[in-house]
């Protein structure tokens, strides 16, 4: 397989691709599609009329989807927080406790 027109085997050396950075960029990619196609879906439920009466939207559904889009990344943004700092708490925890066993 050929990564970024490259040629060779993917372990890194041979052909200069680190197949970890690879696979946690694949992961992050997966992971903001994901968080895009789940906020365009619950903000087109909630603001978007299913008459369609004209070809842009109006104001009041403009409005909306600013606002839905706003919440829906200071959400995400929160909840990243809250993880990451739960992660490095358990980390910390982890080694404390290992660190007694030697």
């Amino acid at each position: 397989m050929s990564f970024l027109g490259r040629t060779g085997s993917m372990n890194g050396n041979a052909s200069g691709v680190n197949s970890e950075k690879v696979e946690m960029a694949v992961t992050e990619l997966d992971t903001v599609t994901d968080f895009f196609n789940r906020m365009v879906s619950s903000c087109y439920a909630k603001c978007i009329s299913q008459r369609f009466a004209e070809g842009d939207l109006n104001k009041g559904e403009s409005v909306c989807v600013d606002r839905c889009v706003s919440k829906y990344n200071e959400v995400q943004k929160k909840v990243g927080e809250k993880l990451q700092a739960r992660g490095s708490a358990n980390a910390a925890s982890a080694s404390s406790t290992f660190g007694t066993l030697s």
